[in-house]
C-alpha cells in the first residue's frame, strides 16, 4: 500500500460496526416510514461514525440497507465489501440469521453457539440495542428478525481462518469496538486464540504453529494433522505460546525457516524483520566460527555451518518455547525447514 512516509493511517469501521448501522437505517425505513442518506451509531466506547447507505430495499414487511466497510489503510480482506442487514418484523426478541456471505459456526470452542451465524457477541449486542432505542422511540416491540448478508463473502472467507475455524459458507461479523487500527496485530493474534479454543474444545492433543505456507505444508503432512489443528503463528510466537501455557493442549509443533526460527531461538516472540534481527555475534559464539559473525542472512550462515547450525536452532527454539509455556504441560517440538520444504533438523 503506497502512502507518504510518516503519514498516519487512518482507521476503518468493522463489519460488526457497519451491520449496525445498517441495522438502524433499516429499522428507520421499517419503523419510521423513511430512508436516511446517512446513519450514525454509537459504538462501544462512546465513538458515533456517520455511514453512507449505499444500497436500500424494502418489500412487505421488511426493508434492507447495505454499507460498504472501509476498513481505513488496513489491508482487510473485507474492505470495499458490502455489508447487507435486512430487518423484519419476528414473533419475539430479537432473532439473527446468516444470508449470503456469512458463515455459520459448525465447531465448538468459538464465543457462537454451534448452529448459530458467525455474528460474534460483540455486533449482536450492539444490533439489539439499536433495535431496543428505535422500538423505544416508534412505540413498537423489540422483536425483529435480523439477516446479515455479504454478497461475494463465501469467496472472501477462503482467505481467512474460518476454515479452519469450522464457520462454513462464508465470513464473521467481527469487532469488539467497532474500529479497525491498521496493521494491528490484535486481530492476527485474536485469531491464534480462537484457533486454539477450537482445536481444545474438538479434543485435539497436538496443534502446529508455522511461520510461513511451506513450513506448515510439511508439518501438517508430517504428523497428518487435521486444518483445525493448523494455527496460523506466523511471525507472533509470543502470542501462540503465552496463550497456550494458560489453554493448553498435550503437544504443539512449531515449524519454520531458518531465519525467523533462528530469532525464537534466540529469544525473540515476535519474528517479524522489523520487530526482531538475528545476533549474528551469537552464531558465530554457538557455532565457534567467527566467519558467522559477517553473515547477512541466517540462510548464509546455515550454508557456512551446515547441519549442525539448524540442529542449534532447532534446540535452541524449544528450549525459548519450552521456558515460555512452563508449568503448563505441554511438550514442544520444533523443525526448521528450507524453502523448498526438506527439514533440516529437529529436536
Amino acid at each position: 500500500m503506497d502512502r507518504e512516509p510518516g503519514k498516519e493511517l487512518r482507521r476503518g469501521w468493522t463489519t460488526g460496526a457497519c451491520a449496525t448501522a445498517a441495522v438502524r437505517a433499516a429499522l428507520l425505513r421499517l419503523w419510521g416510514g423513511s430512508w436516511p442518506e446517512t446513519v450514525s451509531i454509537r459504538l462501544p466506547r462512546g465513538e458515533e461514525p456517520v455511514f453512507e447507505v449505499a444500497h436500500r430495499d424494502t418489500g412487505d414487511g421488511w426493508a434492507e440497507v447495505g454499507i460498504v466497510k472501509d476498513a481505513g489503510d488496513d489491508p482487510d480482506v473485507t474492505h470495499g465489501a458490502m455489508i447487507v442487514a435486512r430487518v423484519a418484523e419476528a414473533q419475539a426478541g430479537v432473532v439473527f440469521r446468516a444470508g449470503e456471505g456469512v458463515g455459520t459456526v459448525t465447531k465448538a470452542g468459538l464465543p457462537v453457539a454451534v448452529g448459530e451465524p458467525a455474528i460474534n457477541p460483540v455486533p449482536r449486542q450492539m444490533m439489539e440495542e439499536v433495535v431496543a432505542d428505535l422500538a423505544s422511540e416508534f412505540g413498537r416491540a423489540p422483536a425483529v428478525e435480523i439477516t446479515i448478508s455479504v454478497p461475494g463473502g463465501a469467496a472472501l472467507a477462503a482467505k481467512t481462518w474460518n476454515p479452519r475455524l469450522g464457520i462454513e459458507g462464508g465470513l464473521s461479523i467481527l469487532g469488539t469496538t467497532g474500529v479497525v487500527r491498521p496493521f494491528s496485530c490484535a486481530a492476527w493474534i485474536a485469531s491464534i486464540h480462537r484457533g486454539i479454543d477450537v482445536a481444545r474444545a474438538a479434543g485435539l492433543t497436538r496443534v502446529a504453529g508455522c511461520t510461513g505456507a511451506t513450513s506448515e505444508r510439511v508439518v501438517q503432512a508430517r504428523y497428518g494433522l487435521p486444518d483445525h489443528a493448523m494455527l496460523d503463528m506466523g511471525d507472533f510466537a509470543g502470542g501462540l505460546l503465552k496463550y497456550l501455557r494458560r489453554h493448553p493442549v498435550e503437544r504443539l509443533v512449531i515449524g519454520g525457516g531458518i531465519g525467523k526460527m533462528t530469532k525464537l531461538a534466540q529469544g525473540a516472540l515476535d519474528l517479524h524483520s522489523g520487530r526482531s534481527q538475528v545476533d549474528f555475534a551469537a552464531l558465530a559464539a554457538w557455532m565457534g566460527d567467527p566467519r558467522l559473525a559477517e553473515c547477512n542472512t541466517a540462510l548464509e550462515a546455515w550454508e557456512i555451518a551446515g547441519a549442525p547450525l539448524a540442529e542449534r536452532v532447532a534446540r535452541e527454539a524449544r528450549s525459548v518455547a519450552g521456558e515460555v509455556l512452563r508449568d503448563s504441560g505441554v511438550a514442544v517440538e520444533t523443525l526448521v525447514i528450507d524453502r523448498a520444504g526438506t527439514v533440516l533438523a529437529v529436536a
